[in-house]
């Protein structure tokens, strides 16, 4: 059955429909041969006979009859799902409330003012967790849409849907020590101080798996709640981070900060549109889902690339350890 495809089966409808080959030929604007083999092709996948022929005349066998009743559902739902994906670009009015944790805010708010161009009736709220835990208490609690994040909520019924890689770096400001060498093993970091997000963030969630996975010490000389501050705290010299790529474009761009070469880095992961189970989207919701699994993808690789660009070696790194992403 998995074999069969639309084209037979809208065939086999056309066919139970005038019980002649020669006349489905026409109708589909096809030949009678191509409509015989069609048929021969599709009994083959269903494994059963549809037709019984009795010289000239033609007739549904059982199997066939049963068939037809599922073939047609099959062609109904298709017919559903492009009446649904119209309206979906016709949309003109609605409302959408989209949660994100802090390091998406870099990037989920051009997204958003592309998607506004395209259906500008619709009414865009956004909200930015304080953390991790704060973004999944305001999914939990039905007060955004979707939410932008890294991982999925353990304990919560939630579908994640992956739109595009997440790379994390290590950065030092310009002049560190460390920016002469090649390669930096992680185990080579543990005499050097960081300046890390809280507990509950993903990014520190990141980090400490880093570390663990190569068995490797690190020194944390401070916290801090917010990746601007990390940045002009590293900026000053005061230690080394561990952030987003896409927290760090301008600074760069800038040459402000720079990424250390440590080795199995970019930690890549991946960002997800997270939804609440089993709650129905909004047309509005699933049109603003459906772009940035579409979109998404494209418009972050495009940010990585052009800031890489004078950086080859990380540039290649980044492409190597990319991770499939639906388009």
């Amino acid at each position: 059955m998995k074999n069969a495809t639309l084209r037979q089966i809208h065939t086999f409808i056309e066919a139970a429909r005038s019980l002649n080959f020669a006349r489905a030929a026409e109708r589909l604007h096809l030949t009678p041969p191509a409509v015989t083999l069609q048929m021969k092709e599709l009994e083959g996948a269903v494994g059963v006979r549809l037709f019984d022929r009795r010289g000239k005349q033609l007739s549904l066998t059982t199997g066939g009859e049963y068939f037809l009743v599922y073939a047609k559902r099959i062609v109904a739902t298709l017919r559903e799902a492009e009446d649904a994906l119209a309206k979906l670009q016709r949309l003109e009015s609605g409302s959408l409330t989209v949660g994100m944790v802090s390091t998406a805010k870099y990037f989920v708010p051009h997204l958003l003012a592309r998607f506004r161009q395209l259906h500008p009736g619709i009414e865009v709220r956004l909200r930015v967790g304080n953390n991790r835990e704060h973004l999944v208490m305001l999914l939990q609690s039905n007060e955004i849409d979707l939410a932008i994040m890294g991982r999925a909520p353990k304990g919560l019924a939630t579908r994640a849907e992956a739109f595009a890689g997440h790379p994390h770096v290590f950065v030092a400001p310009p002049g560190h020590p460390l920016l002469m060498q090649t390669t930096i093993r992680a185990a080579d970091l543990g005499g050097h101080g960081f300046i890390v997000r809280e507990e509950a963030s993903g990014t520190r969630a990141a980090m400490e798996s880093f570390f663990a996975d190569y068995n490797a010490p690190i020194s944390v000389l401070m916290e801090m709640p917010s990746n601007e501050s990390i940045k002009q705290a590293v900026m000053a010299g005061m230690g080394l981070s561990f952030l987003s790529l896409h927290t760090l474009w301008l600074e760069l761009k800038s040459g402000l900060l720079h990424v250390l070469p440590v080795e199995g880095s970019p930690l890549m992961r991946t960002w997800n549109v997270v939804r609440l189970l089993p709650r129905t989207l909004s047309p509005a919701a699933e049109a603003f889902k459906q772009f940035i699994l579409r979109e998404g993808e494209t418009y972050l690789l495009s940010q990585d690339r052009d800031w890489a660009k004078s950086d080859g070696v990380l540039a290649a790194t980044l492409a190597e350890r990319a991770p499939d992403t639906p388009k």
